[in-house]
């Protein structure tokens, strides 16, 4: 399972012939740098002073959501027809290896994992650690903007399940397991920095996405991931998002699995997404996630632990 959803950084070096010094390899990786954070706005300036040799700059807020709304959350999923025109400009292709990463431990390049997935490239991979993990390696960095030949990538959305707002509900309701990824004061109301009230979905068990790192940033172990999500109420392994079967080309929709994840704007929900299928567990993304539900006076909102 988890070699299907990371790539350590010295598997990577070898892959693109970096640390050897030689010329890239034909078929090497696409690779997309994917610095975001909530409130960060430099993103591009980091990536343009150094970057993964050959790395393509993704801008989150613009490339990885459709412009957001009350009604639809902070970042909506893209159509199909404008994720397909940016992959193409990443140099994405038919048959082609993505590898993401970004400066956080994979919690917003997962957000490129996962949308490249529903959208049906099947062979993507973050790189575990990130950047912090690529020059720890001892690896060089490489300044100034990487513009690849187009893609032609051919998109079909639907390789990955997601909820709306009702089904997330039904989960949290006994139909299965909704967890919320954001940090454990917000699940709890005590503060909100950007939505309109504060808690959570209620019924939704907190489970914050930054406990999936080591303090390196790095995933934890396997086992580790299993313990975790185990002590949450998670089934054992269910499925096949990690194996590479659910994010290739469908013919519809995958099927709903009994595991929700929100977050605030469903961009670190994609990383407990990613955790959860190294741990061999299918899960379902709610999309509009925290900044949608708030919105909604209709919805419900609980509090506390």
């Amino acid at each position: 399972m988890r070699e299907r959803v990371l790539v350590d950084a010295a598997t990577l070096a070898a892959d693109l012939q970096v640390g050897a010094g030689a010329d890239p390899v034909e078929g090497r990786p696409v690779l997309l740098d994917v610095r975001w954070a909530l409130g960060m706005t430099d993103g591009h300036d980091q990536y343009r002073a150094g970057h993964v040799p050959g790395a393509v700059y993704v801008d989150l807020e613009t490339e990885l959501a459709a412009h957001g709304s009350p009604a639809e959350g902070r970042h909506p999923l893209p159509s199909a027809s404008a994720f397909q025109q940016a992959a193409r400009r990443w140099g994405v292709s038919a048959g082609a290896r993505v590898v993401v990463y970004d400066s956080v431990g994979g919690t917003s390049a997962a957000r490129a994992w996962w949308l490249l997935r529903y959208f049906g490239v099947p062979d993507v991979r973050i790189l575990d650690g990130g950047l912090a993990a690529w020059t720890g390696q001892g690896l060089a960095l490489e300044p100034g903007d990487v513009t690849p030949e187009p893609g032609d990538v051919v998109v079909r959305p639907g390789g990955m399940p997601v909820l709306d707002a009702d089904e997330a509900a039904a989960l949290a309701d006994g139909d299965g397991l909704l967890l919320d990824a954001r940090a454990g004061e917000r699940y709890r109301g005590e503060v909100e920095p950007v939505d309109p009230r504060a808690g959570h979905v209620p019924g939704a068990v907190s489970a914050p996405t930054t406990e999936n790192l080591r303090a390196d940033g790095r995933f934890l172990s396997t086992a580790d991931l299993r313990r975790r999500f185990g002590a949450l109420g998670v089934p054992a392994s269910t499925g096949t998002v990690g194996d590479g079967d659910a994010g290739g080309a469908t013919d519809g929709v995958v099927a709903r699995p009994a595991v929700g994840v929100y977050c605030g704007s469903g961009v670190t929900a994609a990383h407990e997404v990613a955790a959860l299928a190294v741990a061999g567990v299918d899960a379902a993304l709610y999309p509009g996630s925290w900044s949608q539900w708030s919105n909604d006076p209709a919805r419900e909102v609980a509090t506390g632990a």
